[in-house]
């Protein structure tokens, strides 16, 4: 991946944002009007200024990036979506994949130990 000086990075993003909500992405349309509209509610919020995409079953989800988690509370309260782990994102060629809930399976494996 090609980073441009002063862009924020994945990893950044995951320290100074860390509760995270997936939205599943909508027709383009649909997805712009939607966009405004999360950006206009989200302007005095702890929203991150960048987020990212990832893709589970075929369908397309946009991941916004809170620091307060109050903030990340409202946001799936007022537009919808799900929780999302920045560990659960895949890695290497398929970085975009969500492998949903293979973080928890790995905290609750370590917790039996």
């Amino acid at each position: 991946m090609v980073y441009r000086k002063g862009e924020l990075s994945t990893s950044q993003i995951n320290v100074q944002w860390p509760h995270q909500v997936a939205l599943r992405a909508l027709d383009t349309r649909e997805q712009y009007l939607r966009q405004e509209a999360i950006e206009e509610a989200c302007k005095d919020r702890s929203h991150s200024p960048r987020g990212h995409s990832v893709v589970y079953d075929g369908d397309w989800w946009n991941v916004h990036c809170f620091a307060d988690p109050a903030d990340a509370a409202w946001f799936i309260a007022t537009f919808g979506g799900e929780p999302f782990d920045p560990r659960d994102r895949g890695t290497g060629h398929s970085w975009t994949l969500w492998d949903k809930g293979k973080a928890a399976a790995r905290d609750a494996a370590r917790r039996r130990r």
